[in-house]
């Protein structure tokens, strides 16, 4: 399926953005300005079942397809946050970017008894506004605007979609290309157990001290602090 795409800048360079379950381009409304003043074409994508983009069947294998076939081959970086971190890992060998950033990525997905199954987050269509600044007190006022348009958009079935895969160990054999790992502290995703796993893999792991799941919309300076190098 081709995605719809969202642009940012004109340079040389491309950047490409790969946003979480229920979110859409918008999601990176700082980032992708913020890469592109650094000289960089940024491309960010609405997922299927998210933002302008068709519905369908829902699986992480064909949220990877959708991404290969939609974004260019070679970027000189590529970015995935949550379930985009996910997709990424699973196209990171057919997209072959320079360099691939995985922001608390969905690489394991708590059961029900360690915490919100997929059926909490289905029920997250309908959250109010007062509900969404509760759970992120850290979000500028235009975040949680953004969050209640998205979520317009959003087709719940892809949270349901991942059942299948609740408790499963996701976490990538090895890098495909050099790969920075960026977690939330703490991260209900990636324990510190498998962070060290992470890092006996190859992988460059970083946290950013206290921000939230969404780290480049709890703490953006830390986010693109946690960047350098990279970027």
């Amino acid at each position: 399926m081709l995605l719809h795409t969202h642009t940012w800048g004109e340079g040389d360079r491309v950047a490409l953005l790969i946003h979480g379950m229920m979110a859409d381009h918008r999601t990176w409304r700082r980032v992708g300005p913020a890469l592109a003043e650094r000289g960089y074409r940024v491309i960010a994508v609405d997922l299927r079942g998210h933002g302008a983009s068709g519905r369908g069947a829902y699986d992480p294998g064909l949220f990877a397809d959708d991404v290969v076939e939609t974004l260019p081959a070679g970027a000189e970086i590529a970015i995935g946050h949550s379930l985009g971190g996910l997709a990424l890992s699973l196209a990171v060998d057919r997209l072959k970017p320079r360099r691939a950033v995985f922001s608390d990525p969905a690489w394991h997905l708590a059961g029900p008894v360690e915490g919100m199954g997929p059926e909490t987050f289905a029920q997250f269509k309908a959250a109010p506004r007062e509900q969404i600044r509760a759970m992120n007190p850290r979000w500028e006022e235009p975040d949680i605007d953004v969050e209640l348009a998205t979520l317009t958009l959003w087709d719940e079935a892809t949270a349901l979609s991942l059942a299948p895969l609740l408790g499963a160990d996701l976490l990538p054999a090895a890098p495909v290309v050099p790969s920075l790992v960026q977690l939330a502290d703490p991260s209900f995703l990636i324990s510190r157990e498998r962070a060290e796993v992470l890092i006996s893999r190859g992988f460059e792991v970083r946290s950013v001290s206290g921000a939230g799941h969404t780290i480049h919309r709890d703490d953006f300076d830390g986010f693109m602090a946690s960047l350098e190098g990279w970027i």
